[in-house]
C-alpha cells in the first residue's frame, strides 16, 4: 500500500503568478480540479487524509472528504514555505527566483528549516501510516511535494518534474526508503477543460 501526495487545486494567485498568502482559497477552477482528483483517489479506496490546514490544501481535502466520507487530519508541518514579506508579491516583478532562494526572506523561512520540516512532516505520515490498512493521501503544496522527492524520494527511472501541477497526484511507497511509483500525474483533468496551467507559479 502507498502513500499519495497531491498538490492543491488552482488558486487565483497561482495564475496571476504571486506568491500567495496563507489564507488563499481555491480559484473556482481549483474547486472544479479538486473534485476531479476526489473522484479518482475515491476509487483508491483510502484510510486517511492528512492535509495542510491553508484553505487552498484544506478546501481540496474537503473535496476528498467528501467522496470518501474520511475526516481529513490537519498538520502544520505540511504548509507551504513560508515566504514571510515576500507574500503577496507578484513572481515575475522580484530580480531572484524566491522559489530557490536558501536564506528566509524577512519573517519568513529558511530553505533549511523548510526542508527540515517537510522530512519531519513525512515521517509523521509514514508513522501514521503504519496503524492504516489502505492508502494515506497527503494534500499539501508545490514547494513541499517538491522538497519529498529532492530529498526524501528515491526516484528510481523518474524525475523531478520541472513543476508539481495543481491537484497532481505523486505516489510513493509506504515504508522508508520511500520510493517514486507515480510522479505529478494530472491525466484525471485530461480533456475536462480544468487541465494544468503550465504558467501559472507551482508553489508560494
Amino acid at each position: 500500500m502507498s502513500i499519495i501526495l497531491i498538490r492543491h487545486g488552482e488558486t487565483l494567485l497561482n495564475a496571476a503568478r504571486t506568491i500567495q498568502p496563507a489564507d488563499t482559497p481555491l480559484a473556482p477552477r481549483g474547486l472544479a480540479q479538486a473534485e476531479r482528483v476526489a473522484e479518482r483517489i475515491s476509487a483508491l479506496k483510502p484510510a486517511a487524509i492528512l492535509a495542510s490546514d491553508m484553505p487552498r490544501a484544506w478546501q481540496t481535502a474537503q473535496a476528498i472528504s467528501r467522496s470518501t466520507g474520511l475526516t481529513p487530519i490537519s498538520t502544520p508541518l505540511l504548509w507551504e514555505r513560508n515566504f514571510g514579506d515576500l507574500r503577496g508579491r507578484p513572481y515575475d516583478t522580484l530580480s531572484f527566483n524566491a522559489m530557490e532562494m536558501i536564506e528566509a526572506p524577512k519573517n519568513g523561512e529558511s530553505m533549511a528549516s523548510f526542508h527540515a520540516r517537510v522530512t519531519e512532516a513525512l515521517a509523521y505520515a509514514a508513522k501514521l501510516r503504519e496503524s492504516l490498512t489502505g492508502p494515506l493521501i497527503i494534500v499539501s503544496h508545490g514547494l513541499v511535494i517538491r522538497a519529498m522527492l529532492e530529498n526524501n524520494i528515491e526516484l528510481g527511472a523518474h524525475s523531478i518534474p520541472e513543476r508539481i501541477g495543481n491537484t497532481a497526484i505523486t505516489t510513493i511507497s509506504a515504508h522508508a526508503p520511500h520510493r517514486a511509483e507515480l510522479v505529478n500525474c494530472t491525466v484525471h483533468l485530461t480533456g475536462t477543460g480544468l487541465a494544468e496551467d503550465e504558467h501559472s507559479l507551482s508553489g508560494g
